[in-house]
C-alpha cells in the first residue's frame, strides 16, 4: 500500500459496511452497538450504511439503527435518501454481465443476479441460497435465464464453498473486465461484480457529498476486500479484527472482531474523541 496520510483529528460522518462489521456472526446489532451509535448521534457525527447487499435487503438494518441518513446497496450500485427514494443506480452492461455469468458457471460458480428490488437465482437448491434467505429476509426469484433482466442488473454473484476458487475468479473476472466492473469478494464465500462506479471508496464519498460533508471528515470502518476502496480512501479508516491481512493493511486502526463489540470499540475510543473537531485527547 502507498503511504497513508495521517488519521483525520476530526470526523463528521462515519460510514460503515454491515455484514462482519457493524453486525455479529447472528446477524444482530448488539446492545454495545445501539449505545455507540446513540453516543454518535450525540455527538453530531453522522452514521451512514453501506453494503453489498441490496438496499430491500439493509432495511432490517436500517429500522434497528433509526436511520436518518441516505444509504448505498450493492456497493454503491443503488444509492438512496434516508426516505427509501433512490438517488441513482449503475448496472452492469449488458455484455459484461453476460460474459460474467458465463465465466462463473464454466467454472462451477452459482451466478445469481440483483436487480435492486429482484434477487434472482437459477437453481434454489443451491449451497447458500438458504444462508442469503436467512441474511437479507426475502426470497429469491427463480429464473430460467438472466437474459429478460441483463440490462438492469446492478450486480451479478457468485457462490461457492471453494474459497480458493472464488479468489481465483475475483482475480480473473478484474483482468478480463479491467475498468468494466468492480470484482471484490465481500465475504470467502461471495464475489460480487458490480459496475466499475459500483464500488465503496466511490460510494462512500457520494453519501458524504449529499451530506455536505467535506471527505477530511470522513470515516470507514469494514472487513472484507470489497471495503478496501473506502478504507484506503477515507481520513481515518477502521479494519474490523476479523478483516483479512489485505484489508487491515488498508486501514489507520485495526479494532476488536464483530463477536467482540470491535465496531462499537471503534466508536468509543477512534470516532468519538474526535467528534466535533476535538482533538484526541481533549476532554
Amino acid at each position: 500500500m502507498p503511504p497513508r496520510a495521517p488519521a483525520s483529528s476530526r470526523i463528521s460522518l462515519l460510514v460503515s459496511d454491515i455484514d462482519g462489521t457493524l453486525i455479529n456472526g447472528h446477524k444482530e446489532v448488539t446492545p454495545a452497538t445501539l449505545a455507540a451509535i446513540a453516543k454518535l448521534r450525540e455527538a453530531g457525527v453522522r452514521l451512514c450504511l453501506v453494503s453489498s447487499r441490496s438496499v430491500r435487503g439493509m432495511q432490517m438494518y436500517m429500522h434497528a439503527i433509526g436511520n436518518d441518513t441516505p444509504s448505498a446497496g450493492l456497493n454503491g450500485g443503488e444509492i438512496v435518501d434516508a426516505g427509501g427514494t433512490v438517488l441513482e443506480t449503475q448496472s452492469l452492461d449488458a455484455d459484461v454481465a453476460r460474459l460474467t455469468v458465463e465465466t462463473l458457471t464454466t467454472n462451477h460458480v452459482d451466478a445469481w443476479a440483483f436487480t435492486g428490488r429482484e434477487w434472482l437465482i437459477r437453481d434454489i437448491a443451491a449451497p447458500y441460497v438458504p444462508r442469503e434467505r436467512k441474511a437479507v429476509q426475502f426470497e429469491p426469484t427463480v429464473v430460467d435465464s438472466f437474459e429478460p433482466y441483463i440490462d438492469r442488473i446492478g450486480k451479478i454473484m457468485g457462490a461457492t464453498t471453494d474459497y480458493p476458487l472464488l479468489e481465483r475468479m475475483e482475480i480473473e473476472l478484474q483482468t478480463m473486465l479491467g475498468d468494466r466492473v468492480s470484482s471484490r469478494r465481500s465475504s470467502p464465500w461471495y464475489l460480487d461484480v458490480t459496475h466499475p462506479l459500483a464500488n465503496k471508496g466511490r460510494a462512500a464519498h457520494r453519501l458524504a457529498a449529499l451530506l455536505g460533508v467535506d471527505p477530511s471528515e470522513m470515516a470507514c470502518i469494514g472487513d472484507m476486500d470489497n471495503d478496501i476502496s473506502m478504507l484506503s480512501t477515507a481520513s481515518l479508516s477502521v479494519a474490523m479484527g476479523n478483516a483479512p491481512e489485505q484489508v487491515a493493511a488498508s486501514a489507520h486502526f485495526l479494532t476488536g472482531t464483530n463477536e467482540q463489540d470491535g465496531w462499537a470499540e471503534a466508536v468509543e475510543t477512534l470516532i468519538l474523541p474526535r467528534a466535533a473537531g476535538r482533538a484526541v485527547g481533549e476532554t
